[in-house]
This record gives C-alpha cells, sequence and structure tokens, in this order.
C-alpha cells in the first residue's frame, strides 16, 4: 500500500521555524520526486518546494526562497521541509506529494503545477501567529 504521512505541523509564532516531514512507503522512494503543496482556506494550491530523490536536485516557490530548506533521507525514505522566518501567509495545510521522474523532469515545473502528482498525503496544518 502507498502511503505517505506528513507529520510536524503545528502553531507557531512569525519568525519561527518548524520542520515538516514526509514519510514514504509503498514505491520505489529513489524513483520519484517529492513535493511540498500548500493550501490556505479560500485559496488556490500552490506549489512550496520539490526535491528528486534520485539526484537531489531542489526547487522552491519564490515565496519561500531563502526562507525554506528541503532535504531527502533516501535510507529512511522521508522527506523533510525545514521552514524558518515563517510568516501569517505561510499558514495553510501543507501536503507531501509525489511524482514518478522522467527524463525531462525538472523542479520548477513541478513546483507550477505542471506535473500530475501519482500520490498524496493528508495533510499537515501549519498555522503562524502575528
Amino acid at each position: 500500500e502507498v502511503q505517505l504521512v506528513e507529520s510536524g505541523g503545528g502553531l507557531v509564532q512569525a519568525g519561527g521555524s518548524l520542520t515538516l516531514s514526509c514519510a514514504a512507503s509503498g514505491f520505489t522512494f529513489d524513483d520519484y520526486a517529492i513535493g511540498w503543496f500548500r493550501q490556505a482556506p479560500g485559496k488556490e494550491r500552490e506549489g512550496v518546494s520539490c526535491i528528486s530523490s534520485s539526484d537531489g536536485r531542489t526547487g522552491f516557490a519564490d515565496s519561500v526562497k531563502g526562507r525554506f530548506t528541503i532535504s531527502s533521507d533516501n535510507a529512511k525514505n522521508t522527506v523533510y521541509l525545514q521552514m524558518n522566518s515563517l510568516k501569517p501567509e505561510d499558514t495553510a495545510v501543507y501536503y507531501c506529494a509525489a511524482a514518478l521522474i522522467i527524463p525531462e523532469w525538472s523542479p520548477e515545473a513541478t513546483i507550477m503545477g505542471y506535473y500530475g502528482m501519482e500520490y498524496w498525503g493528508k495533510g499537515t496544518l501549519v498555522t503562524v501567529s502575528s
């Protein structure tokens, strides 16, 4: 059974930090890209960051560049999103998702939603207070 399980969400003050985890199972982790997406109430889902489990390439939305870091621990089949200098506008449900890497894969295209993500987690809520 394919599973993506997010954890690490919670309430944090503006300027603080949180680390989200996405634990994957049931598929060949090294062949997939893992992306983080978020959706705030009343807003469209947006890509936040992604990483290739194969070669480690990463990408970030402009809104989080310089503040968020993504990493992959292939031995644990887990991807982490380190979020620093959090802002109230970062408040959203954060989802991790997986897509099989193809030769023309790019992190930018993944963040912009050009690839259909094959597997999705249930999400974890991040709330940033002013």
